[in-house]
């Protein structure tokens, strides 16, 4: 009798079905599209949340000026460190309060370094030209750094997100120091330094200055809340030129030194 032979199929064993591929997206696909739909959601999240910026109205009317800003230390230092800051940007909080004590221990009060304060009021912080003008108004009585200070350390109590009527605040911090209050009330009524801050504002714009805080250091633009260590490695580079700067100058006419500050008091402290 002739055998019949039951095929399973070549290379098959008996009972297995061959799966199929099925055609569509893997899942490498769907992981990439779940990430941009995160990305978006987290963008949209930015956009709605940002500040709004407003723009600020430059007054052709008011006097120009010429922006010197506020000098803390010795006019005779080898280095100037020019700083452009807004009173409500929490950077520059941020600097004044954590690094700015050691700068002023360490570096100005060595003689090593004089720092040029220049504010520079951003479109986007409602409250910042009151602090300003505040601070403008203290210097007229020749306490403009402790104003400073204290209008740095409440930043949260004046701010446009805390208030919208900042001048209460600032003229407790003022009162706090000191000051006159009848002159400085009279000052800021006036808006008798508008010109004055406009002038530093348009001093920032004319270095294309755009972020606060930003240090001018010799011939370096460095904007951010620099930390201790970063900002001394750069005045160290300019103090190991100074030598140099002055075996050039060698000869030439001395010329007067400028006050230490607007008031003609010179001011070389701590908070």
């Amino acid at each position: 009798m002739a055998k019949h032979r039951v095929d399973g199929g070549r290379g098959r064993r008996p009972g297995v079905v061959k799966s199929t591929k099925r055609g569509g997206p893997g899942r490498g696909f769907w992981l990439a599209l779940g990430l941009v739909v995160v990305l978006g959601i987290g963008l949209l999240g930015y956009l709605a949340s940002r500040p709004k910026v407003t723009a600020t109205t430059i007054d052709p009317n008011l006097p120009p000026m010429k922006a010197e800003g506020y000098l803390l230390g010795s006019p005779t230092a080898p280095v100037e460190v020019i700083e452009f800051a807004d009173f409500e940007c929490p950077g520059c909080g941020q600097f004044s309060t954590v690094t700015e004590p050691d700068v002023r221990t360490k570096l100005i009060n060595t003689g090593k370094i004089r720092i040029r304060y220049i504010d520079y009021p951003l479109p986007m912080h409602r409250n910042t030209w009151d602090a300003s003008l505040a601070a403008a108004c203290a210097n007229d009585q020749g306490k403009f750094w402790e104003l400073h200070d204290l209008i740095f350390q409440n930043q949260d109590r004046w701010n446009g997100e805390a208030t919208s009527r900042p001048r209460s605040v600032l003229a407790d911090l003022a009162k706090s120091i000191g000051l006159d209050m009848s002159k400085y009330d009279d000052c800021m009524k006036s808006e008798k330094y508008r010109a004055k801050v406009q002038s530093h504002l348009q001093e920032a714009e004319r270095r294309g200055v755009n972020q606060t805080p930003t240090f001018i250091i010799g011939d370096k633009k460095v904007p951010g809340a620099i930390p201790y260590d970063t900002f001394k490695k750069l005045v160290d580079d300019e103090l190991a030129k100074a030598p140099a700067a002055a075996d050039t100058a060698k000869g030439a006419a001395t010329p007067a030194a400028a006050p230490a500050t607007d008031s003609g008091k010179a001011k070389v402290g701590g908070r």
